[in-house]
């Protein structure tokens, strides 16, 4: 038997950090079932351990550096 799972959902700005209230860029689904949504700065604190429980993690702080692109006229 094999179980299809889908993709995470792109986080946007109502997703909230569960430790402090910020945007979250970070959403890590529990092995037991569940997710916790966070912020860079917790998501940089607490990384290693939720690594260690996560069955996955999806990663976007990359979008607190990356610069936007020009539209074109």
């Amino acid at each position: 038997m094999t179980t299809a799972v889908a993709p995470s959902a792109p986080l946007t700005a109502e997703d909230r950090c569960d430790r402090c209230g910020a945007q979250a860029y970070l959403r890590v689904e529990l092995a037991t079932g569940g997710e916790l949504l966070f912020c860079a700065h917790h998501a940089r604190e607490h990384g290693d351990k939720l690594r260690e429980i996560a069955s996955a993690v999806h990663d976007e702080t990359h979008k607190l550096t990356d610069k936007p692109v020009p539209a074109a006229d």
